[in-house]
C-alpha cells in the first residue's frame, strides 16, 4: 500500500485510530518526542552511532550497507510490533528531519499492507513549529499569584472545574517550584519533553477565551517556561491572593508534614545560603521537635521576599490586583477571580 506525506499540522490532528510511531532511537525519543507517540526505533543507540561514525568517517555507501545489516533481521520484529500496537492497521510514522529512517519504516509498513502517512520535515519541523506557535500566539492570560501557601496550585484545579480554561504549568513539569517542589512528585522530564507537554495542552484551548496560569518563576525546577510564554505571562494581568499568614502556614503543614524528615530538612538546605545560615539551623531545629508550623513561618520568611523582589517589582504595578482571601475554600476563591475577571475586562489578549 502506498504511503503519503503529511505536514506537522495534520500530525497534530491526527484521525482516531490512526497511531503515530517515533523510529528515532530510544536516546532521542527520551530526550523529546511528540506527545502520544510510540517509540518504533529503527536502530538501537549503539547502531545509530556506528552508521553515524561510519558515515562521517569512512564512506555514506559503507553506512548504508551498515544499517541494511543492522535493520535487515529486525524486519519481522518491527511489522508485527506495529500490528499489535496499531490494530487498525492505520499508522504514521515520522523520524528526526524525515529522512531515510522515517522513509525506510513507511515502506515497510506500507509493504506490509498498513495504510501509512509519513511526516514531512521529522520532529524537526515539529519543534519549530512549536516554537512558532508560543511567539506567535497571543491568547488573554490571566495569573493567579499571591505568596507562598496561599493555595494557588488549587484555585488553579478550582477554575478547570468550574469551566475555566487552564494550563497546570506545576503539574505538567511535576514540581512545585519551590526547593520543596520535588517532595512527592514524580520524576522531571527532560527541559524539551515539558516544552512539547505544554505545547500540547496550549494547543488544545481556545486562543479567543482566557487562559488562567499559576504565577511561577521561568525555572520549575529544572525545566523552563519557554522564552515566548514567560514574555506574555509578564504583561498579562496578576490577580494576587493574598491570604492570613496563619492560614497559609496550616496549609503549608498539611501539605508537607507528611514527608519523611530527611526529605524536608534536604530542602531546607538547599536554601541555606539564601535563608542564612542561623535561620535554617532554627528551621531544621523545629522540624526535629515536630513544631512543623514553626517551620515553615521560617521558610516564608524567605519566601515572602523573595515573592516581592522576583514577582511583584518586575511587574508593571497598573496590571497587579490585590484579591484579600479570609479562608481555604479554593472553589470560592476561583469563583471570586471569576468575577473580578470579568468586572475589569481582564479577559483582552495581550497586545506586543
Amino acid at each position: 500500500m502506498a504511503t503519503r506525506r503529511i505536514t506537522v499540522s495534520e500530525v497534530l490532528g491526527l484521525e482516531p485510530g490512526r497511531v503515530l510511531f517515533d523510529v528515532r532511537t530510544p536516546a532521542e525519543y527520551e530526550k523529546g518526542h511528540i506527545p502520544g507517540a510510540l517509540n518504533l526505533p529503527l536502530f538501537s543507540n549503539e547502531e545509530r552511532a556506528v552508521v553515524g561514525t561510519t558515515y562521517k568517517q569512512v564512506d555514506p555507501y559503507k553506512a548504508f550497507l551498515q544499517g541494511l545489516e543492522f535493520v535487515g533481521p529486525k524486519m519481522r520484529h518491527f511489522v508485527e510490533e506495529a500490528r499489535k500496537k496499531a490494530p487498525s492497521g492505520k499508522v504514521a510514522v515520522h523520524c528526526w528531519r524525515g529522512g531515510q529512517r522515517s522513509s525506510s519504516m513507511g515502506w515497510l509498513l506500507g509493504l506490509a499492507g498498513m495504510d501509512v502517512e509519513v511526516m514531512i520535515g521529522g520532529y524537526k519541523a515539529y519543534r519549530n513549529h512549536l516554537l512558532e506557535q508560543f511567539a506567535s500566539c497571543t491568547p488573554p492570560l490571566i495569573i493567579v499569584g499571591g505568596p507562598t501557601g496561599s493555595g494557588k496550585t488549587g484555585i488553579i484545579h478550582a477554575l478547570a472545574k468550574l469551566g475555566e480554561q487552564v494550563i497546570d504549568l506545576e503539574g505538567i513539569a511535576h514540581h512545585k517550584g519551590s526547593a520543596f517542589g520535588a517532595l512527592g512528585e514524580e520524576p522531571q522530564p527532560s527541559v524539551e519533553q515539558f516544552e512539547n507537554n505544554l505545547y500540547e495542552s496550549f494547543r488544545r484551548l481556545d486562543h479567543n477565551r482566557r487562559i488562567w496560569l499559576e504565577n511561577e518563576s521561568r525555572p520549575i525546577g529544572r525545566v523552563y517556561i519557554p522564552d515566548p510564554l514567560w514574555k506574555q505571562m509578564v504583561k498579562a494581568p496578576l490577580l494576587s491572593v493574598e491570604m492570613p499568614l496563619e492560614l497559609r502556614v496550616k496549609h503549608l503543614v498539611e501539605m508537607y508534614a507528611g514527608y519523611p524528615l530527611d526529605e524536608l530538612r534536604d530542602s531546607f538546605e538547599r536554601i541555606r545560603r539564601r535563608l542564612g545560615g542561623q535561620h535554617c539551623n532554627a528551621a531544621i531545629d523545629a522540624l526535629e521537635a515536630g513544631d512543623y508550623a514553626q517551620a515553615a513561618k521560617i521558610a516564608l520568611g524567605y519566601y515572602d521576599k523573595a515573592y516581592n523582589h522576583h514577582t511583584l517589582s518586575k511587574r508593571i504595578s497598573s496590571n497587579i490586583f490585590t484579591i484579600p482571601v479570609e479562608n481555604e475554600d479554593a472553589e470560592k476563591t476561583a469563583r471570586r477571580l471569576i468575577m473580578f475577571a470579568e468586572e475589569n475586562d481582564l479577559w483582552l489578549p495581550i497586545t506586543n
